[in-house]
This record gives structure tokens, sequence and C-alpha cells, in this order.
């Protein structure tokens, strides 16, 4: 029969009780079409009063069907994270609040079912973090009431449920005041708990060794969640766990019980949950920990527990079997982790606590009274006197090197079984050490070496030689020590000549062609890699072993060794003492083999690892990789398109190519085809992969102008596509501006074109008022209008500096300037409580003088129009009219003069005199002859400091510098045969300064003389002009000979 139901939209539906039934069976169902119409229906009604009330009630109908309850619970639980803030949009009403929180407890209470209930209790949590205590003060209280009263088994195990998040939440709350709000309770809560948790392990403890019945089962579960409770108050809850009574007899019971515990296999998540309380007890508390009862013996009881398992984890007959049959892992041990593996770790972890408690106070301890220095002395004295003895650190350290560090035959089974997820499971256990039992024993280790040097060093290294013999065939032993040594490596290098032992020892063992050998090999590479920073003058020899151990030829270079090698291989390539020629003897090897490699394995991430590696060796290899690049590139548009949506991979790709590009400088170009389709696909506005690859884009962008020696037109239309680039903000618009400058740098003829220069100066000028308040970014603004400036004057003289003023006036970029500089001038004189903040000051403020600088020293005319077109825009005190030449060059002289004493730069120091000394060849002559002292002064000073510094002399010649230290001569060779082209343009851009081919002595005596005969002479200039100045300037100007 045809349906004739009719869809109305959401809004239109009235939102009750019987209607969101409906609804929730349709999203709950097993129809697509039903799921989507109820999922959207129950979205519109999100924003809607009532709607998470009626959620509630649809949860608590234990007639609906569970499914639809779930459904209900949780999208209650998503909605307290959008609405219950009361500053959200939208957010729930007062009146729902407050029926939903009136009914939280008990249905938390009654609920049968486990799923539901925990979901249920979620809820509680998260209301009770926003709510708790100033609009729910009874949430904590109502529930240990509820602890308190003779409730039915289920009830008390809901509400430990209900505690236990609402601790979870309160204690991970980022405000400092949910947790002390916690705090505040704890005490209360502790008692309760520890009470309930002694009386129901005194009822069930006495029962176990038989069948376990629904009673003791239960009362063993509510003695579970009241120690979990129990564990999170004591660590969060107290500031000082030791000072309290009631965390003191929970801690002594914890004792007692743990060794019970151990005993019986149905009460093993309890001793674990006894067990984080000790570690993190250890971690958070180190003084609470060590003052605490028994906190010593208990540790040592630990550590026996720890070297008992040990005996058992590295099971040297089982895996010296398997090597003798040629095969590695036949014998089976379970994957999954034991109790007692998982108490050993603790134990480690508690161990490695102590460690930091005596030799990293400063990082462990919180000092905040007397009285904690006082606790922390006496923490620190009772583990060294009573814990970390001499003899204990040996055990341990002599332990870890035995048991812990040996392979176990799961591990070798699965070296053989998955290779690529072994290594990298294996590679990963550094960063999670804290869940795996080797690593941990390897950073405890590494604490041990560091901090009892004189007591470990000795004994190591009689132990390494006893095995660092080619005659030595215990694999497995040999492999512990070496791991050993290679992580104690900063502190043995004096001690140990490791070139001699990679010559003599690990050069022939490497080649050993015995099953299980592939062991060693693949800790040789991990060995070299830890020794390579420390003290390793062998370097030739290292390149080789890795050549070879990358190899395919032997079988012993199983996936593993070779992967290990791989990666190894670039920390030791990134190393400082790394030289391209000690390494290209076996460059062509290695790359070749690295290659092969990615091809082989199947994991993105060890792809992108192995990438990495070569990426490094490009980097060091730089002009000496040229050889190989066709062959590297070749591989690289296979890994783009197998990595689809993995956008690290491409990243990586985009990082080699980048690096490649800087290696080969300019014989980069033919790799121009590959990668410029690359970077406008990676930066076209609103692209899928601009998000994830416009970082890496912009570096390879970057290098590649840098390293072109002339421009070609794909590379000029990508122009247009950076200015989009300055909206980003943060390193893409450093990045996206130095991207400029090598543009104006590389064609400027194409960047101050018709088409490119507007748009480029309009993209500028909306950055530039943004900018007052971050120097660099305002600098290298600037620095690109500045060199836009010179190199408009380079390609077109004074008529194209003009035009480009006029653009810059166009655009609104030079009044914005100005404005800034007359307020400033504005700011400078005021003073008093009515002083004003000047807006630009400092570096910002000689950036803005050098812009004005270059138009003046391009063209004179131009900047006098520009000034007069801008001077409108500056407010003034006369309010926004027009602005004569004389009145706006009155404040800017005065400010400009002003500001001179705060510039530090010789150059700039250079450039501003020059600037100055150029205006007095203006037609309106007045206004800069009113400074005339100001100019001297500045003359005299500027002078002097460039006849003083010869830094330049090895460059200068005394006829082109007349007594100017920063007049070059001719254009030198450059230093480095092998240097970017970039280097080149700033080399011949910078030679091409006038602060470098000016001298300013003979500049100021043209300048002067012209304005003396613009005076009508000497006499009159000095009847004029020359008696207003100060005697004393006077004499410091006349003693320079210039005039």
């Amino acid at each position: 029969m045809p349906s004739f139901a009719i869809e109305v939209p959401g809004e239109a539906n009235p939102l009750n009780e019987d209607l969101l039934v409906r609804t929730l069976h349709s999203a709950a169902s097993s129809d697509p079409h039903q799921i989507q119409t109820g999922t959207k229906q129950l979205q519109q009604w999100e924003r809607t009063d009532g709607y998470y009330k009626h959620l509630q009630s649809a949860y608590i109908d234990t007639r609906l069907p569970v499914e639809l309850r779930y459904l209900a619970i949780i999208q209650l639980k998503n909605g307290i994270d959008k609405y219950w803030r009361k500053t959200a949009t939208n957010a729930v009403s007062k009146d729902d609040k407050d029926a939903i929180r009136s009914r939280l407890i008990q249905s938390c209470l009654q609920e049968s079912e486990d799923g539901l209930a925990l979901q249920n209790a979620l809820v509680i949590a998260k209301i009770a973090r926003f709510e708790y205590p100033n609009d729910w003060p009874d949430a904590l209280s109502s529930l240990v009431q509820t602890l308190r009263s003779q409730v039915p088994p289920l009830q008390l195990t809901r509400a430990l449920l209900a505690l236990l998040h609402i601790v979870k939440e309160l204690s991970t709350a980022r405000l400092q005041r949910s947790r002390q709000n916690l705090q505040a309770a704890t005490p209360e809560i502790v008692h309760v708990l520890s009470t309930l948790y002694t009386d129901s392990v005194a009822y069930w403890l006495p029962r176990l060794g038989g069948d376990v019945d629904h009673e003791i089962a239960a009362a063993m579960r509510l003695s579970l969640m009241a120690m979990k409770v129990l564990r999170r108050l004591i660590i969060t809850g107290y500031e000082h766990p030791n000072r309290h009574e009631e965390v003191v007899a929970v801690w002594s019971a914890t004792q007692q019980h743990l060794q019970r515990f151990l005993q019986q296999t149905e009460t093993e998540k309890l001793a674990l949950q006894l067990a984080k309380l000790h570690h993190e007890m250890a971690r958070e508390h180190p003084a609470a920990f060590a003052l605490l009862p028994n906190s010593i013996d208990l540790t040592l009881a630990y550590w026996s527990l720890t070297k008992a398992y040990g005996d058992s984890f590295g099971a040297h007959g089982t895996i010296q079997a398997a090597l003798s049959n040629a095969k590695i892992g036949t014998d089976g041990d379970s994957d999954e982790k034991s109790t007692t593996e998982k108490l050993a770790l603790r134990g480690l972890l508690i161990l490695r606590a102590c460690v930091k408690i005596l030799h990293s106070p400063a990082q462990t301890f919180k000092l905040r009274s007397p009285s904690d220095k006082d606790e922390k002395l006496h923490a620190t004295t009772l583990i060294r006197d009573h814990l970390l003895t001499p003899q204990l650190v040996q055990d341990v350290a002599e332990t870890l090197i035995t048991r812990f560090f040996v392979f176990r035959a799961s591990d070798l089974r699965d070296w053989e079984a998955e290779p690529e997820e072994w290594e990298k499971r294996e590679e990963g256990l550094g960063e999670d050490w804290e869940f795996s039992l080797r690593s941990c024993a390897e950073k405890l280790f590494l604490d041990l070496a560091i901090n009892y040097k004189d007591l470990l060093v000795q004994p190591l290294l009689r132990v390494f030689y006893s095995v660092a013999t080619p005659e030595c065939e215990d694999v497995l032993f040999k492999d512990s020590v070496y791991s050993a040594i290679g992580l104690a490596a900063p502190v043995v290098f004096e001690e140990l000549d490791f070139d001699a032992f990679i010559r003599d020892v690990l050069v022939v063992e490497v080649q050993k062609r015995r099953a299980g050998w592939n062991v060693l090999r693949r800790r040789a590479a991990i060995l070299l890699g830890q020794w390579i920073s420390v003290r390793v003058s062998e370097r030739r020899l290292v390149y080789r072993i890795f050549e070879f151990l990358l190899g395919t030829g032997d079988p012993l270079n199983d996936q593993v060794v070779r992967v290990t090698a791989g990666r190894q291989l670039s920390g030791v390539v990134d190393d400082w003492g790394t030289k391209a020629e000690e390494l290209e003897p076996c460059l062509g090897s290695i790359l070749t083999s690295l290659m092969a490699l990615i091809d082989e394995v199947e994991l993105t991430e060890t792809k992108m690892a192995l990438l990495n590696t070569i990426s490094v060796i490009v980097e060091r290899m730089e002009r000496r990789i040229s050889p190989f690049a066709e062959k590297i590139v070749g591989m690289l548009p296979q890994l783009w398109e197998a990595s689809g949506e993995e956008h690290l991979m491409k990243q990586a790709i985009l990082t080699i190519l980048a690096r490649l590009v800087n290696a080969m400088k300019a014989a980069s170009v033919p790799l121009h085809g590959l990668v410029l389709p690359i970077i406008r696909g990676a930066v076209v506005p609103g692209s899928e992969t601009e998000p994830y690859l416009l970082e890496d884009a912009l570096d390879l962008w970057a290098s590649l102008l840098v390293q072109t020696p002339s421009p070609s037109q794909e590379t000029l239309d990508l122009v247009p596509l950076l200015f989009p680039i300055y909206d980003h903000g943060s390193e893409d618009l450093r990045k996206a501006l130095e991207i400029t400058e090598s543009y104006l740098l590389l064609a400027p003829a194409h960047l101050l074109s018709d088409s490119v220069r507007l748009p480029l100066f309009a993209a500028l000028a909306s950055l530039f008022a943004a900018l007052k308040s971050k120097p660099e970014a305002n600098g290298m603004v600037c620095n690109i209008i500045e060199l836009a400036i010179r190199q408009a004057h380079r390609l077109g003289g004074g008529a194209a500096v003009e035009q480009t003023a006029s653009d810059l006036v166009a655009v609104g970029f030079l009044g914005k300037l100005l404005e800034g500089l007359r307020g400033s001038w504005t700011a400078h004189c005021t003073t008093g409580p009515r002083a004003v903040h000047a807006p630009v000051d400092g570096v910002v403020e000689t950036d803005y003088l050098s812009i004005l600088a270059r138009m003046i020293m391009g063209s004179l005319e131009g900047f006098s129009k520009a000034i007069l077109a801008s001077a409108p825009q500056v407010p003034t005190s006369q309010g926004s009219g027009r602005t004569s030449l004389d009145e706006t060059m009155g404040w800017l002289l005065q400010e400009w003069f002003s500001h001179l004493e705060n510039i530090g730069d010789p150059g700039r120091r250079k450039l501003m005199a020059l600037t100055l000394t150029r205006l007095l060849d203006l037609p309106q002559q007045r206004f800069m002859l009113l400074n005339l002292q100001s100019l001297m002064t500045m003359w005299t000073d500027v002078i002097t400091e460039l006849r003083d510094g010869g830094a330049e002399d090895t460059i200068s010649t005394p006829e082109h510098r007349r007594g100017d230290s920063l007049v070059y001569s001719a254009l030198q060779p450059a230093a480095d045969p092998h240097e970017a082209p970039e280097d080149e343009r700033r080399r011949e851009v910078m030679y091409s300064d006038e602060v470098h081919t000016l001298g300013l002595p003979g500049f100021v005596t043209e300048a002067l003389d012209r304005a003396v005969a613009g005076q009508g002479g000497m006499e009159a200039f000095r009847r004029e002009w020359v008696g207003n100045v100060d005697v004393d300037v006077l004499k410091g100007f006349s003693g320079l000979g210039v005039m």
C-alpha cells in the first residue's frame, strides 16, 4: 500500500514526550531513511526548551527498549557539553536543569543495566562539574548518605559508580576552584569509603578458596569500586596526604591486603588498584610517599616481586633452543600482559619515582612552607639511607641488564611473523615507557647510570668487556649488554674506547652469518645511533656498516634489521660531525637500498621514517646529491599518489623536495616542472590540501625562488596566490613576506608591472596598520616596500619612483605611515601626567622613516607630491583640510631629528643622514635651513662615527671612502663558489645601495655648496642661517673639514 505520509519540517513539529519517543524509535531503527529523518528531528529539537528533560524521562522509563534508552541518555550526555553552560547559546533553561537534577541520583541508583548505569553516571559527573557546589550542593553528600545507609548491594555499586565519575571530573577540571571544592569534601568521603572497603574485604577475604558465590562476588565488586574512588580521592583530594589519619589508615590497610591479594587469582584486579595507588602516591606526592608508614619496606617488596618476575621474563633456555634450530621464536608465550607483569612494571615505576625524589628534587617537590622543606629533607634522607643503598642500586642495575633487557620468546616470534609491525612497536615504546616493562627498565637504568656513575660504570664495563669479543656467542645476553652501553653512552664515554670497539669487534660481529645474529645487527644500528653524538671518530667505518646493514644480499639483513638501520641512519647523518666527503663513497648504495626499502614496506609511518632519512642525507650532502636527484625525485610521484588522504606523507615529500632544491641550488631548475604544480595545488585558497600542506608548500616555494637563477613564466604566475596568504597571520605570513621579497629580487620588473604592483601594494597596505605592535612582521613589510622603491629606481629612475610613491598614496599605505609618525610626534610633545603613548616607536619608527628615505633618495619630486597627496589623510589640530608641504615637513622633520638618537645601526643612521641632506635640494629650502643646527649636529655625529669605524677597510679604498667606512669598492666575488643565486642578487643590491656607494662627507659638501649658492653666496648664507647655529655645534661641525 503506498504511503501518503508528509514530512513536516523539524521546527514545525511541536515537542512533547510521546513525539520524542516515536522519534527516538525512528533514529534507533535499522531503516536508513527513518534513521536520517529521526536524527534530523532530534538535531532540530536540541535548542528547544524541554528537550533534555524529555530525554531523561525516556531514559528513566524502563518499559522502553534498552537501545532506545541508550540513545536517549547518550543524547542527553552530548547535550550537556553543548548547552548546559549558562553562557551557551540556547542554553538549557533553569527549570529544565532543576527537573533533570532532581531525578539524576535516584535514576542512577535504580538502574539495573550496567551500560546504562555507566552513561547515567557520566551525565551526573558532567553536570556536577558545572554545578557543584553552587547550584547542586548535595551532589556528593546525597551519594555519601546512600553509602552510609542500609541499601541493596546494587544501589551501593551504582552510588560508587556515580561518585567515581564525579571525582574524575572534578579532579581533572581546569579551574582551581573545582579541585578545591573536591578537597573540601574529601575527608568525609574517604572516611565513609575506607569503612566500606575494609568491611567488605573483611567479609569476603576469609571466604575465598572455594567456589565464589553471588554474594561474595558482589562484595568483591564493592571493594574494587570503593578502592577505585579512594585511589583518586587520596591522590587528588589532599595536598599532604601523609598528614591525615584517614589516609594513613587506608595506606596501612593496602599494604596488609596486597600480600593476601597476590595469592588469589580472584583478587588480581584489586591488587592492581593498590599498586596504582602506591605508584601514583610516589609520583604525585613524593614526600608523603616516603613518610607514610612502611613505604620503604613496601618499595623493597615490590622490587622483590619484580626481580622474581625477571627470572621468567627473558626465558633464556627457550630462546636459545629456538636459536640453535636456526629459527627464532617457535615456542609460544602469551601476548597478554599477566597481572604479575603489570605489578612488576609498577614496581619499576615506583623505584624510578624514588630515584627522582632523591636526585631531581627541584622537579619533584612543591615547597610552599617551612614544614614542606622539613618533610622533603626527611623524605630524601629516608630514601637515601634505607632504600637506594649501594647494594640495592647494584642489584637493580644488574637485574635490569640481565633480565629485563633480554628479548622474550614472544618478541622474537613477532619479529619473524610481523617484522614491520614489530619494528614500529619497538620504535614507539620509548614514548610509552610507562606501559612497557623493557622500556621502563631502560629509563630506570639510565637514571641509575647518571646518578650512580661511580658505583655502576666499572661493573658495567667489566660485563661489557666480557661479551664484547667476536668469540662470545651468547647473542641475547650480548644484545642486552650492548643495550646498556648504548643507554649509558653519556656516562661511560670517557672510560670506553668506542672507536676501537667499532673497529675490532662490531665490524666482525655484524658480518657473522649464524642463526640469531640478526638480533646483533639490529642492535649495532641502534648502538651507533646512540653513540654518534657522544664520541665516534670512525665515521667512514660507521657509514660502511650502515651500507652493509641496508643491503639485501645477506639473508640476516631481514626487514627489521634494514628498517632499523634506515631509521637510525637519520640521526647518524644529522649529527654535527658528519662530513659530506666521508659519506659520499657509500652514498649511492645507501640511497638505492633506502629507496628499495621504501617500496618494500607497507606501513605509511615506516615509509615516512625512511623518507625522512633520505631527506636528512639530501640536506647534509648539499650539492653532492645532484647525481642522485633524478632517482630520488623519480620515486616521489608514486608515493604522493599512494598516500591518498595521508597528508603527513605529502608533507614529508614537500620537505624532501625543498631540501633537494636547496642542496642543488641553480642546478635544481629541472625539478621545477614537478615542483610548481604541487605548490600551486597546495596554496590555492579553499583547496582540500591547503590546511594540511600550506606551511610545507610555502617552504618549498621559498626555496625554489632562492635557488632560481632566472624566473620562468610558471614561477611568475604563482605571484597572485601570495596575497590571500597575507591574511593568515603567524608563520604563514612570515613565509609569504619572505617569498614576496625573493620575487622582488628575482623578477623586479614583473612585481612592479601595472598588473601586479597595485594588488601587491594594496595587500601590504591592509597588513600595515595592524602590524604596529609586531616589530618583526612590520619590519618585513617595510623592507619589501623599501626594496620595491629601490628596484623601481634601478629599473626606471626617478620617474619610476614617482609612480611607485603615487601608488602607495593611492592604496592608503603612505597615509597610514604618516598618520603613525604624526601620532608619535604628538605623543612626544606631551609630558607628565598628560603624556600620551606613541603609536609607533623604536625600530618600527625607524622602518617607517626608512621608506620615506628611499623615496627621497629616488625622487625628490615624487616624495613632495606623495607627501602633499597624503597629508590630508593625516589628522591635524586644524582638522583634515588642505595642508602645505611646509607644515607637514615641519612636524615630520622635528620627529625625524628627535628619533635619530634612537637608531643604533650605522647603515640606517647614514641613510637618514644622506636623506635629510638630500632635502636641501628641494626648491623650498626654507624648512630645511630652519633645521640647520639639527643637520650640523647629525652630520658631526654620523661622519665622526663613519671615520672611526674601519671595520670595512678590507673592502674599501681610501679614494672611495673619503672618510666613510661604509663605502665599498667594486662588487666583490662570492666567498662561496657554490652560493645560492639569491645570495648573489642580494649582494648586488647591497653594493648598489647609496649607503655603500656615496661617501657622506663629500655628499654633504656638495649639498651645502648648492644650498649656499641658492642663498646668494657664503656671506649671505652665514648671515642668514649659520649665525643662528649654536657656537659649540658650529665648532664641532667645522672640525670635520666638510664646509
